[in-house]
């Protein structure tokens, strides 16, 4: 069974940093690229950062995040991190992790291209 574990959520004042894990289970990892996500009330879901873990480990990035967020791996341990600095109120929402198996190109951040998803983490970033 693929489990998709998030962690490291809270609640940080702007400004502040917040560093997420995703722990993946039951899957070949390298067989996947990896997306975060996030949902804010009222909001759609964002693809916020992915890794093409099935190609050459591109990372990239959406524009809101863009030199603040940081997407790693462990892939001994079949991890995946967002480091989040400088972060605003509006980075309010749940994260989640999410898995895309045997995609056509690069890493999607779209929710549909998606196989496998955690069920999420809260981060609250107050003003």
């Amino acid at each position: 069974e693929v489990q998709l574990v998030e962690s490291g959520g809270g609640l940080v004042q702007a400004g502040g940093s917040l560093r997420l894990s995703c722990a993946a289970s039951g899957l070949t990892f390298d067989a996947y690229d990896i997306t975060w996500f996030r949902q804010a009330p009222g909001k759609e879901r964002e693809g916020v950062s992915c890794i093409s873990n099935t190609r050459d480990g591109t990372i990239s990035y959406a524009d809101s995040v863009k030199g603040r967020f940081t997407l790693s791996t462990d892939n001994a341990k079949s991890t995946v991190f967002l480091q989040m600095n400088s972060l605003k109120p509006e980075d309010t929402a749940i994260y989640y992790c999410a898995a895309e198996r045997r995609p056509a190109y690069y890493c999607s951040r779209f929710p549909e291209d998606m196989n496998y998803w955690g069920k999420g983490t809260l981060v609250t970033v107050s003003a």
